[in-house]
């Protein structure tokens, strides 16, 4: 049992009542107030319904035959019951509405009751599930600024981005983040709305490869009641639920071709229609993408829209991979094991100078996300108060090995080429041209080389 995923408002109420009479008066006090009306003759009845309906709220008598009140309601919330009670009782007394309230319910109404009483009671709960996820909001963005890794680095390629961030941030500007996976671009999209005038609003992510393709516009613009088979309730969306913030897409590359015309239209006007809706309405959100792909590619393969593209990439920041932030290794290694000690309760390590060597001669291609897991590896091995070489992982100890008994000028050449093709096709953003002029190769002999190395 959820309550409407589009916000605070209570819309389907069910009646559980032993007396026809009374279910009437509350259907009729109910739908005028605007609320929609269910209703079950008792507690076992109610159950039922539970199951096989969306409900908001419950209003339950006490006294009814073959499952009482207060039977429905301990069965109800150890079903998982996530919805206001409120318990209502001709023959109340003080001790039964302290049971009640202890059992979980909302609130306790006393028979006989103004219609009034209802209507306001279900609005306070309305108010407290207002409250309840306004706060849940809070905790999760605090949490994540409290646990999230600050963007430590020392080498001068990372100030420049750093730089860039903080230049970019007070803009309402569209960002578009590049860098292989584990790079840290969604650190850099935290960044940019920690330090821009939406810090204080929701901060939302999605990674939009993990959508299934046909949800893809319900997730992101919302539904509305009824839309499709299953749309029990309004569904406000991601670009809803960041209204005045930030909206995160990670993996903008994965977004199939038919959504991308239509994130274009939200990006360009400022409103969307949520899914079976007629309406349109206002959206302020700020968008920063990222994407281990290379879009320009994308583009020309015919994968990616080139105004949205446009659109996304009004800024564009490139984070660099670790391999080429060698002035950051060290500082990062020993930040990820002070970390995982201070977690353990226990002695950070001490990185001696060959254990330094061993993670700057080694390629990283998962970056910084391989080297924070490689650094809690080594210390579930560590027993001292120093990393040794036959605590870190086979893979760094086997490629060192492999160096050192390698004395092939041969070798280290067509290591050292191929290191300088991909340096250079990242720095063109995969251009061959642009990249083959760098190299100061033919075009031709880059694309045999390309072949030659399996690129």
């Amino acid at each position: 049992m959820k309550v409407a995923k589009d916000g605070m408002a209570l819309k389907n109420v069910l009646v559980v009542d032993d007396e026809p009479a009374m279910r009437h008066m509350l259907q009729l006090v109910l739908e005028r107030a605007g609320f929609q009306y269910g209703e079950a003759a008792n507690g076992a009845a109610a159950l039922d319904l539970l199951q096989g309906q969306s409900w908001d709220a419950v209003l339950c008598d006490i006294r009814m035959p073959e499952m009482d009140g207060l039977d429905f309601l301990r069965q109800a919330l150890a079903r998982g019951l996530a919805v206001p009670v409120i318990m209502m009782s001709a023959f109340g007394t003080i001790d039964t509405a302290v049971e009640c309230l202890k059992l979980g319910a909302f609130d306790y109404i006393s028979k006989p009751f103004k219609p009034d009483e209802v209507v306001v009671t279900l609005r306070k709960a309305e108010e407290r599930l207002r409250l309840q996820k306004e706060n849940a909001l809070l905790r999760q963005e605090l949490a994540g600024k409290a646990g999230e890794q600050e963007m430590l680095y020392g080498s001068p390629v990372m100030a420049e981005v750093m730089g860039l961030v903080h230049r970019v941030a007070p803009t309402p500007s569209s960002v578009l983040v590049c860098g292989e996976t584990g790079t840290g671009k969604e650190l850099v999209a935290r960044a940019l709305h920690r330090q821009s005038p939406r810090a204080h609003r929701p901060f939302v992510a999605v990674n939009c490869g993990a959508i299934s393709p046909g949800l893809v516009e319900s997730e992101f613009f919302g539904h509305a009641r009824g839309a499709f088979t299953g749309a029990e309730q309004a569904h406000a969306g991601l670009f809803g639920a960041a209204h005045g913030g930030t909206l995160f897409l990670d993996e903008i590359g994965e977004l199939p071709m038919e959504m991308q015309p239509k994130l274009l239209r939200v990006l360009q006007e400022g409103e969307l229609r949520p899914v079976g809706s007629v309406q349109s309405r206002r959206i302020d959100v700020r968008v920063v993408a990222a994407t281990a792909r290379n879009l320009r590619a994308e583009i020309d393969g015919g994968r990616f829209r080139r105004d949205l593209f446009y659109r996304l990439a009004v800024v564009e920041i490139n984070m660099p991979p670790l391999r080429e932030r060698g002035e950051d290794i060290s500082l990062l290694a020993e930040h990820f094991l002070h970390r995982i000690a201070l977690r353990e309760n226990r002695a950070a390590p001490a990185l001696e100078s060959d254990i330094l060597a061993l993670l700057q001669n080694y390629p990283w291609p998962g970056n910084v996300r391989e080297l924070a897991n490689f650094m809690e590896k080594a210390m579930i091995f560590c027993r001292g108060g120093q990393l040794k070489a036959e605590d870190l992982p086979w893979e760094l100890r086997r490629r060192e090995r492999a160096v050192q008994d390698d004395y092939s000028l041969k070798a280290a050449l067509y290591r050292l080429e191929k290191e300088y093709i991909l340096k250079a096709l990242r720095h063109c953003d995969g251009n061959r041209t642009q990249a083959a002029q760098l190299l100061e190769i033919s075009l031709r002999n880059l694309q045999y080389k390309l072949k030659e190395y399996g690129l």
